[in-house]
């Protein structure tokens, strides 16, 4: 056999052409796309969720709360991405996302069936909390190992390529959690949606959906063979003994674990939850969208910026992945603030400032939008865009500048990510490569990213100042841009399969 000799390049093809490249693309992806929609099916559906689960009487802390449980799962990414790179590199990539596909569907279900707080107290919250950070260790294994998995899969000059599509499922994974709950609040009432009315209460159904999901996603990656690199370097005795000690205490692997870090993940982290999910939480609770309107506007802007991840990977291929990131990075620098002002001016209700405001009535606090009235004063900004129906909403102009506006920051997203797993793939040996890439990815996009949405909409609480937000993602985007630009090595054209031969020769 190729694998006994010398010729890793006869061994390469061999492996590749009964691995069938489409098919390890489709297996990977498919259980990928299954763990974002858990895992962000969660922050979907937080205006409903959130005054469910904490103490009544303060909607604006139950909301930042919610956003804070949100953020957890972001933080814990890193450990899980420790934790399960080091099965990868040790045991292999294939039983790494076995198990946290196992967990991350476990995890989502329960809270389908979790109690709210009027029903269990104090319990609902901190089982909230428990079950975020299972899905954030779950899911801090799960990218890593599929994106390696594939990489190990594909041909050196096509890598960009075929591992963006790795980099849709995270959209993907949005989109579909975005899709499942437009089609079960058009299937019932908005009472019996959020549970006051009925036997079910709406918002669980795309939770206890994920059992499903996961029950496909499983019986398809338990046919899946090992990557053929990880095979050969298992067979000839070269994985490495502590994959950890080797990525983190030695200078050369350590160094560019920091350099990808802060001059790659941290920015591209933060673009892409600006441009997802920080938009759809400020057309909702800033600008005042109304709710299913605001998810139609993301989903579609969405749906039409999906092929970019392609066009960008397939791109880095020819000009190399930095130029490439780099660009989406300061982009994003440059045309937030306008893009911002421009949302406001489209949404059509005038908000110039959020106000933390308590009603005398009920001692309810809340974050409420304010805009300006004929004589001068600032009164409660008017809810925009009530959603009737799609066809309104499609034909409505106001949507569709929303969804423009959206979809130039979704661009911008694919810039950053399109080429990521590719790079960081590349950057790190085949031996210590599901661990050392991990921690950098988690960490730019699990706290860099993740607590985004908190650390936003929290300065806007604070300053009363609705763009105060961006400051935040602006200055991480910035800091990658000059880092990344004066540090970040280009890999395009690194052949992944002559670094094993070299070490085994």
């Amino acid at each position: 056999m190729a694998e006994n000799t010398n010729d890793l390049g006869a061994f390469y093809n061999d492996q590749v052409s009964k691995a069938k490249i489409w098919q390890v693309i489709g297996a990977s992806s498919v259980g990928t796309m299954i763990e974002w929609y858990d895992f962000y099916i969660f922050g979907s559906l937080a205006g409903i969720i959130a005054p469910l689960f904490y103490p009544p009487g303060n909607d604006t802390f139950a909301y930042i709360a919610y956003l804070a449980t949100f953020a957890v799962g972001f933080v814990v990414r890193p450990f899980g991405a420790l934790f399960f790179g080091r099965i990868g590199d040790l045991v292999g990539r294939k039983y790494a996302f076995l198990v946290t596909l196992l967990i991350m569907g476990g995890a989502t279900a329960v809270i389908g069936f979790l109690p709210t707080y009027s029903q269990i107290g104090i319990a609902a919250p901190i089982a909230l909390l428990v079950i975020r950070i299972l899905q954030g260790l779950a899911l801090g294994g799960e990218y890593g190992g599929a994106a390696v998995y594939v990489a190990e899969h594909v041909p050196d000059e096509k890598r960009g390529f075929y591992t963006s599509f790795i980099q849709i499922t995270a959209t993907l994974g949005l989109f579909v959690s975005l899709a499942v709950i437009l089609i079960v609040q058009n299937m019932m009432s908005a009472e019996q949606f959020a549970g006051k009315t009925g036997a079910i209460s709406g918002w669980r159904v795309p939770f206890l959906i994920s059992i499903f999901l996961v029950g496909i996603s499983l019986y398809i990656r338990l046919k899946m063979k090992e990557s053929p690199i990880f095979s050969q370097i298992k067979s000839t005795g070269m994985t490495s003994a502590n994959p950890l000690i080797e990525a983190f205490t030695k200078w050369e692997n350590l160094k560019i674990v920091l350099i990808s870090l802060f001059g790659a993940t941290a920015g591209q982290g933060v673009v892409w939850y600006t441009g997802q999910f920080y938009a759809l939480f400020y057309l909702q609770k800033i600008l005042n969208v109304d709710a299913t309107a605001s998810n139609y506007v993301i989903a579609v802007a969405l749906l039409l910026g999906m092929p970019l991840f392609v066009v960008f990977g397939a791109l880095s291929d020819r000009i190399g992945r930095k130029k490439i990131i780099m660009a989406g990075c300061l982009l994003a620098v440059l045309t937030y603030i306008p893009i911002y002002h421009s949302m406001q001016a489209a949404a059509g209700s005038n908000v110039e400032t959020a106000t933390s405001k308590t009603n005398p009535a009920t001692g309810e606090k809340s974050l409420t939008p304010m805009s300006r009235a004929a004589d001068g004063t600032l009164v409660p900004a008017p809810k925009v865009l009530t959603y009737s129906s799609f066809g309104d909403f499609i034909s409505n102009p106001t949507a569709w500048k929303l969804i423009l506006l959206v979809f130039v920051q979704v661009v911008w997203v694919t810039m950053v990510y399109g080429p990521i797993a590719a790079y960081l793939v590349e950057a790190f040996p085949a031996k210590i490569r599901y661990t050392a890439l991990s921690l950098p990815y988690h960490i730019g996009n699990g706290v860099f990213g993740g607590l985004l949405p908190l650390i936003g909409v929290s300065i806007i609480a604070e300053t009363g100042n609705i763009y105060a937000g961006l400051y935040y993602p602006m200055i991480v985007a910035g800091i990658t841009f000059v880092i990344g630009s004066i540090f970040l090595k280009e890999t395009h054209g690194h052949k992944i399969w002559e670094e094993v031969e070299t070490n085994e020769r």
